[in-house]
């Protein structure tokens, strides 16, 4: 066993180096509108700190946005109103529609060298995740399941993360939650600041993609409903500390749509950009025949394999993930525009916090299933 894991281990590490090698040759300027207008607004905080999350244009005063529509050829560079990625609002400005979350961790990197370690970083997240969970296995077909998709995960930073700039960070954040969860979970006792913790970060992803919202759906639901079953204080306390945490990680961007946008829940997407639900065959094809049904069925599959487990924390950390990809699958599929990321953050939030769950599966109770699944000893036939 000590083989299989040091060799999924390399099989992590190599992949991670090939990441690395590969992310160092990316150019900034790839032509993406949505890339500019993240590196915008990493451009804002750096030369006006929290006062970045002000995206009106007429602040594009050093031309900085200017030059990067010129550098892609951009015809209409000078009429704001015609920009990518930005929208009038009803008092008369043109701001980003993109929450400040991608653009903030951009402008922690200089200028000029962004993109590269801001993927970097992300990758080496989800690597020391991923070696943590082959570390942490206590039986052969364990490491291999580790091992495995610890090298999916470090591998999807390359594609489709690189499709967004907000993926990477929001892949790191899923990794950690779905860590902190199974652990949540797994304890005796459940700690309300440990789910306050996970609120925080699962708001905090809001501040990369608005859609991520969706991701602490099935915790309200695992909270909310025995709650209204039971009344019980102690579930109270832990739906209050969660919903408190989503609420504080979400901040930056209530606090950047109330400057942008005159209200802290009105949002800087123009109406082109906000579909309403919509059913269409030719977008769940679409799915069909991406990487990402690859992830789906395997979250899927997962979840109703532990739905049967004995180990009640194990079957828990199923139900939050049933009622997560329930709430998620069900938007993003019948949602009427495709990419080739959407339904990625869940898909790995569930296999992080499922993968975990059973790796932190306490020793006496991974002795009893074996047990179980063992047939009976000739000696103990009845004769």
């Amino acid at each position: 066993m000590k083989a299989a894991k040091l060799a999924f281990g390399l099989i992590c590490l190599a992949i991670l180096a090939s990441n690395i090698a590969t992310m160092s040759r990316w150019s900034e300027a790839r032509g993406v509108y949505d890339d500019i207008c993240y590196l915008r607004q990493a451009h804002l905080f750096q030369r006006f700190g929290a006062g970045g999350l002000d995206t009106n244009a007429v602040r594009d005063d050093d031309r900085y946005f200017e030059g990067k529509l010129k550098d892609i050829a951009f015809a209409e560079w000078k009429d704001p109103i015609r920009w990518p990625c930005h929208n009038p609002m009803p008092g008369g400005k043109v701001v980003l529609q993109y929450p400040p979350g991608t653009g903030f961790l951009l402008a922690l990197f200089p200028q000029g060298h962004q993109v590269v370690p801001l993927y970097i970083a992300a990758s080496l997240i989800l690597c020391g995740l991923a070696l943590s969970g082959i570390a942490m296995a206590r039986s052969l077909p364990s490491v291999l399941g580790a091992g495995v998709f610890g090298a999916l995960a470090v591998y999807l930073m390359i594609n489709p993360a690189k499709a967004s700039y907000s993926v990477a960070p929001t892949m790191a954040l899923c990794a950690v939650a779905g860590f902190l969860t199974a652990l949540w979970l797994a304890r005796g006792k459940r700690s309300v600041l440990l789910i306050a913790l996970i609120g925080l970060l699962l708001g905090a992803s809001v501040n990369f993609r608005l859609p991520n919202a969706l991701l602490a759906a099935g915790y309200f639901l695992f909270l909310g409903i025995p709650f209204l079953w039971t009344r019980s204080l102690a579930t109270f306390v832990q739906g209050l500390a969660f919903g408190a945490g989503v609420l504080v990680g979400m901040a930056p961007t209530l606090a950047a749509q109330a400057i942008n946008a005159g209200s802290a829940l009105s949002t800087t997407y123009g109406s082109a950009d906000l579909v309403a639900p919509a059913f269409d065959l030719a977008v769940f094809g679409q799915y069909l025949r991406d990487m990402q049904i690859v992830l789906i069925v395997l979250a899927i599959g997962a979840t109703l394999s532990l739905l049967w487990s004995r180990e009640g924390h194990v079957q828990q950390a199923a139900f939050v993930v049933a009622g997560n990809l329930a709430v998620n699958l069900g938007f993003f599929l019948s949602h009427p525009v495709f990419t080739p990321y959407y339904v990625v953050p869940i898909a790995m939030l569930s296999l992080w916090t499922l993968s975990f769950a059973r790796l932190l599966q306490p020793a006496e109770a991974r002795e009893a299933a074996s047990v179980r699944r063992e047939p009976a000893s000739l000696g103990a036939l009845p004769r």
